[in-house]
């Protein structure tokens, strides 16, 4: 297994880049078109119609939406049937998760200016939010944690969670996750069509404000076309890593760091850039040594040969540049001072510090969220947190002298932009 090779210093390197790190989430019109089918019946006939596409597409009979509910006695019960380690790991990873994300809640806040009058900003959060979690071959329960628990500490009074059970085969792991992070309800519905029923309710199903949660491509242009109906996350392309090398980081570990990401599909990305062209060759080296002993030994090859590269940059400074250029979801800063070289970091939706922090770790337990924006777009996006959950309105009681001095700004205004009706109902109140 041959790793890919580009150095900054050859012609057409930039071009290279920029080709390689490419991804665009193509929308295929067969798909957009069977979802806006599947959308619009499922707005039509409600439940008919998921019982009806839950048996075509997960081999499921349900005499009702209803049957296909998981009652919270059966989530309790998998959560107490989980082998004791298994169970002690994921409630410390809910701990970790909550108690970082409860660092992120924000505050209403007002203040009161001379004249009286009151302006401030009041948050509130989230009514009613969606879980998609995916199922069948794909099954993770430490999405349900990284989605829901954000929602729990904002306050969302509700939470629906929808994961389809194909042939009935349900995950312990995922349902037990649901119950120890506070789902209320969960649904044995997946695809376009549970999408559609959290979008737009059904007389089982409850329409929710927000929908979250990863899944195929029937999903994300499920959730790229009910936007607007109700929000979303966003629409996540496949996963990301780059790990920055000075050379000080032993490099089976990067090899496998770098095999961490890519055995998530063969559209993942895991690229290594290192100022050291030693260093590279003794990662190529350990990753050849190591492919052997991964289960997953086809998907990070196929990964590895479409999107992985290992970059020789001419220095450090270089390769902090160039990953700002690709904006990952995951940087590995892995070298000996990550706190020197971390000012120089600005596009990432995660950033390793140091040679102790994998990647693995902050998927799992760390704390910090792991749905992260991909594709480039952690050059204006950010992590999933409880402000995703939690709205903002503002609050704006103008007093007696204020209504006077701000009506005359405003009349000002309106009448410049050729709105009357404005500047009357301003003056109004101090004529």
């Amino acid at each position: 297994m041959k790793l890919r090779r580009l150095s900054s210093r050859e012609p057409g390197f930039d071009a290279a880049l920029a080709t390689l790190t490419r991804y665009e989430a193509a929308q295929d019109d067969a798909i957009e078109s069977s979802v806006r089918a599947i959308i619009k019946d499922v707005r039509a006939r409600g439940d008919a119609a998921l019982i009806e596409y839950t048996l075509r597409f997960d081999r499921m009979q349900a005499a009702s939406v209803a049957a296909l509910e998981i009652p919270r006695a059966e989530l309790e019960a998998a959560l107490a049937a989980l082998p004791e380690a298994r169970a002690r790991a994921l409630r410390e990873a809910a701990a970790r998760v909550r108690r970082y994300h409860e660092r992120q809640l924000a505050q209403s806040w007002q203040y009161v200016e001379a004249d009286g009058t009151l302006l401030g900003q009041r948050v509130t959060p989230l009514e009613r939010v969606g879980l998609y979690v995916p199922g069948g071959k794909a099954a993770y329960p430490s999405s349900v944690l990284m989605n829901a628990i954000p929602a729990r500490v904002a306050g969302v009074r509700e939470l629906i969670m929808v994961s389809p059970t194909p042939g009935g085969e349900k995950n312990a792991l995922v349902l037990a996750a649901a119950a120890l992070a506070g789902v209320d309800r969960v649904f044995a519905l997946g695809g376009a069509q549970a999408v559609a029923a959290l979008a737009y309710g059904s007389a089982s199903v409850p329409r929710v404000d927000k929908i979250v949660g990863p899944g195929n491509a029937y999903v994300a242009a499920a959730k790229r076309q009910v936007f607007g109906q109700v929000g979303i996350d966003m629409i996540a392309g496949p996963s990301e890593i780059l790990v920055i090398g000075d050379g000080s980081t032993p490099p089976d570990w990067v090899a496998l760091d770098l095999f961490s990401q890519a055995e998530h599909d063969e559209l993942a990305q895991a690229l290594l850039l290192s100022p050291s062209a030693e260093y590279l060759d003794a990662v190529q080296s350990s990753a050849e040594g190591l492919i052997a002993q991964m289960p997953r030994r086809a998907v990070i090859e196929a990964s590895l040969a479409a999107r992985g590269a290992l970059v020789l940059t001419r220095d450090l400074d270089e390769a902090c540049a160039l990953a700002n250029r690709v904006a990952p979801e995951h940087l590995e800063l892995s070298v000996a001072e990550p706190q020197a070289w971390l000012p120089k970091l600005n596009n990432a939706g995660a950033i390793f510090l140091g040679r102790w922090s994998s990647e693995a770790v902050g998927d799992y337990c760390a704390g910090p969220n792991h749905v992260l924006p991909t594709a480039g777009t952690a050059r204006f996006s950010s992590p999933l947190g409880v402000y995703d959950f939690q709205k903002r309105t503002s609050l704006i009681g103008v007093s007696r002298a204020g209504a006077e001095t701000l009506g005359r700004l405003a009349a000002t205004l309106a009448e410049g932009e050729g709105l009357s009706a404005h500047a009357r109902s301003a003056e109004a109140r101090f004529k």
